[in-house]
């Protein structure tokens, strides 16, 4: 009994000594999201863009917000949302995986992402906290030129 006892009490103190880890992970915010989408939107409208849909998901690729601008084809939102999605959990732009595909590595296609121009990861501090996608502007170029104004967002923590 006395060594049970003694086993019981040696185990709370490594307990006490040894605490485990939490992870600390920073992650792209709905204020944030409202910001890059409101500088893509701005960008679009300036560039006369004829449409598109913007999303912005976060470090797991899950939506946080999306915009649809009037006279864009409804499939865009998906598209667009696929698009960050893969930015996001590849943490690279569409367009690198996009250029693997034509450069030979069809066997990317079979991943189960949208390997298509217009994803770009959002990073702050240096890591990756979210992505944003988009789609239905004039060409795929508009679609990527439309995400990196909205990167030129400003936010903090």
């Amino acid at each position: 009994m006395k060594k049970i006892f003694s086993l019981i009490v040696v185990m709370s103190m490594l307990a006490t000594i040894c605490p485990a880890q939490v992870l600390t992970q920073k992650n792209i915010s709905l204020a944030a999201a409202k910001k890059i989408v409101a500088e893509a939107v701005k960008y679009a409208q300036g560039a006369n863009a004829p449409g598109g849909a913007i999303a912005v998901v976060d470090a797991g690729g899950n939506l946080i917000y999306l915009e649809r601008l009037d006279n864009t084809f409804a499939a865009a939102s998906e598209v667009a949302t696929k698009k960050a999605n893969t930015a996001a959990l590849f943490k690279a732009p569409s367009s690198k995986l996009e250029n693997a595909i034509n450069g030979g590595r069809q066997a990317l296609i079979t991943v189960g992402h949208t390997f298509l121009q217009g994803g770009l990861p959002v990073v702050y501090d240096g890591v990756v906290i979210g992505a944003i996608g988009v789609s239905g502007s004039a060409s795929a170029q508009q679609d990527e030129d439309i995400a990196n104004a909205g990167l030129k967002a400003k936010f903090s923590e």
